[in-house]
């Protein structure tokens, strides 16, 4: 895939999450595509960033803080999504720049990003990564412990907006997102962020709210 391309492959994923929103019967524009730019430089993201794309994600806070700077300085209006693991140590750093974090899942980093957030007086949005298929190797707080998690979040006065889950890869993912859309559901959060290239658009049908696509935007790295 050339830089060339990005237009065109950012309008066949725009219309692939259209038709999956249209087939559940939600609302045009409920699914924000969240364009994840790990590892591409500024050369990649500014085609799409031309071609009207505004939110990204970033999987790492020293890589972000590296390339979105100058590029949000010519783009004011980007949202950029912290979508990888978070170190507590490094809590202050995201919360300077990122918009969202999506990986919130133990007390220790509670903790942080709430005092982080105190001091700079800047609220991400955040969500809370469920380990979905309980593997331990990936992040995400275990499904028996989200209840207590939660508590300890919204007592810590996070502001999360809902839930992120990243299902076991080599397993059909729908059962994985109708879980997730029914913790985040039970607990009353609106925020659903699930899905990458190889299953966005059904974790569109099944209520997404944000989809991580990175490969079907920038191609193989």
């Amino acid at each position: 895939m050339t830089t060339d391309d990005a237009p065109q492959r950012l309008a066949d994923v725009r219309e692939r999450i259209a038709r999956a929103e249209q087939l559940a019967k939600r609302p045009a524009g409920a699914t924000s595509l969240i364009a994840v730019s790990k590892t591409h430089e500024a050369p990649q993201i500014t085609p799409l960033i031309a071609a009207g794309q505004r939110v990204f994600g970033e999987n790492r806070v020293q890589e972000a803080q590296a390339k979105w700077p100058a590029l949000r300085e010519a783009t004011p209006d980007i949202e950029l999504h912290l979508v990888g693991q978070l170190q507590s140590n490094k809590a202050a750093d995201a919360v300077a720049l990122f918009d969202a974090i999506h990986s919130v899942d133990r007390l220790s980093l509670v903790t942080a990003l709430a005092r982080a957030m105190e001091r700079q007086d800047r609220r991400p949005a955040c969500f809370v990564q469920v380990d979905i298929g309980d593997e331990p190797q990936k992040g995400g707080v275990a499904v028996p412990e989200l209840p207590a998690l939660l508590a300890e979040a919204r007592s810590a006065d996070l502001p999360v907006v809902g839930l992120m889950c990243v299902p076991p890869f080599d397993l059909e993912a729908a059962p994985w997102f109708a879980l997730l859309a029914k913790l985040a559901d039970d607990h009353g959060l609106p925020g659903l962020s699930m899905g990458m290239s190889g299953d966005y658009e059904t974790a569109v049908t099944l209520g997404a709210t944000h989809v991580r696509v990175g490969t079907a935007l920038f191609g193989a790295r």
